[in-house]
């Protein structure tokens, strides 16, 4: 949970701005190198001496085979800094671009890109169609700011299912299927299935996946006057949500211990499937659980469920001296030989399309599983208007859960709140 909970805060999301707040275009790099005379083919500017890059903690050991065979290739030296991704680099980046002391590339979660682009922190980038053509939809959706690309994505995660093939020969196809185990296997003190729902992060899957949505999507660019979150659809799923906290769900997976009680009942052998994310395999494994992943099974009205999707992706500092250089070097980290590098050292799953059937990742159940939902997944959304969904949701899903509310009520008033906070904290922005 630990991991959602990085999601969380980077999960919140103006643009024009950006027009005019980077530095000019001089081939000069961010550390103080001077312009070479060389110059690029294709109308590139001349090459920097240097480019500098934030990556998150523990991940340098990705970039170093991708930083030697682009150095090897144009010519400049590329230098790399490990600073913490959810929160750090966000806020250093905000005293370090401005000083000149920062880098040319920073690694954030997709859910921060319109808080960055907002702030002027980050800059759109343009690239072929050949590259975005490299990545999933979902992905490059989710690096797109109202109509502009300010990313490209290096890793994806969401929810799938989990279970423990001791308890589970096979993954249910259906959740009809698995409430009709969960109901004949749960009793003393053992679970068929247990999903943190009273958790929007987790919740959102059945909300959508019955039709709900958070803010409405009119060609790329959310609206966040245009709330589905207590829609006809939305209301159906949290009935759903409902009967399983009221018929199958464990009191102690409500709030906010439910999480790491969730996982000890797992990892105790007492609990046969759980909804949880890549973030969890190991532990799990740790614990000597024979595991297998599968997507999510389908919900009773035949949908998907549409869990959301976090992409960790590139990103060019606004600050930047060098930012076509900066988008080359993006391109380049992301591309297919480099994006698989990456998986295997990092287990990290690259959203590039022709990776998905690459026996590397076909034969890992898990990255394969993951891979799968993530076509079916949302993208969290990236507009700042997010940080006003998650405390409602959460306090309208747990009287949901603690069946202290009806949906439909609760759904209501978590709205209205969100509208309001929308509108004091964010009007006119």
């Amino acid at each position: 949970m630990k991991k959602v909970v990085s999601i969380f805060s980077s999960l919140a999301l103006t643009t024009g701005v950006l027009a005019g707040c980077g530095p000019d275009k001089e081939a000069t790099n961010t550390s103080g190198g001077s312009k070479q005379t060389e110059t690029a083919e294709n109308g590139m500017p001349p090459k920097p001496d240097k480019l500098v890059v934030w990556e998150d903690v523990k991940r340098g050991v990705a970039l170093e085979p991708a930083i030697k065979a682009f150095e090897q290739k144009y010519g400049i030296k590329v230098e790399y800094k490990e600073v913490e991704m959810a929160t750090k680099q966000r806020e250093q980046l905000r005293l370090d671009g401005p000083a000149g002391t920062g880098p040319d590339v920073i690694t954030v979660p997709h859910d921060q890109i319109g808080q960055l682009a907002t702030e002027g922190l980050i800059r759109e980038i343009k690239v072929d169609q050949s590259v975005l053509d490299t990545f999933t939809e979902s992905s490059i959706k989710a690096e797109t700011y109202k109509g502009k690309l300010y990313g490209l994505p290096k890793a994806v995660e969401t929810p799938v299912f989990i279970y423990n093939k001791k308890l589970m020969d096979k993954a249910p196809a259906t959740m009809d299927e698995l409430y009709q185990f969960a109901k004949n296997f749960t009793k003393g003190g053992k679970y068929g299935f247990l999903a943190l729902w009273d958790n929007f992060y987790f919740a959102h899957g059945i909300i959508a996946g019955m039709g709900g949505y958070v803010f409405k999507d009119n060609n790329g660019t959310l609206d966040p006057k245009d709330l589905g979150l207590n829609n006809d659809g939305a209301v159906t799923g949290a009935e759903y949500i409902q009967k399983w906290y009221k018929e199958l769900f464990p009191k102690g997976i409500i709030g906010e211990n439910g999480g790491s009680t969730m996982d000890g009942l797992f990892n105790e052998g007492k609990v046969a499937a759980v909804m949880n994310g890549p973030w969890a395999f190991q532990g799990m494994r740790d614990a000597g659980i024979d595991i297998g992943v599968a997507p999510m099974p389908t919900l009773p009205n035949g949908e998907h469920v549409k869990t959301f999707m976090g992409v960790k992706g590139w990103h060019v500092s606004a600050f930047s001296k060098n930012p076509e250089w900066a988008t080359k070097l993006i391109e380049f980290l992301t591309n297919a030989e480099n994006a698989k590098k990456r998986f295997e050292l990092t287990r990290e799953i690259p959203p590039v399309k022709s990776l998905i059937n690459d026996p590397l990742i076909a034969n890992d159940e898990g990255a394969k599983a993951v891979a799968i939902q993530s076509q079916y997944a949302i993208p969290m959304p990236n507009i700042p208007e997010m940080s006003e969904v998650w405390g409602p949701m959460a306090t309208a899903l747990q009287l949901v859960a603690n069946q202290k509310a009806e949906p439909k009520k609760a759904l209501d008033d978590a709205v209205k709140t969100i509208q309001t906070n929308i509108e004091t904290n964010h009007s006119g922005k």
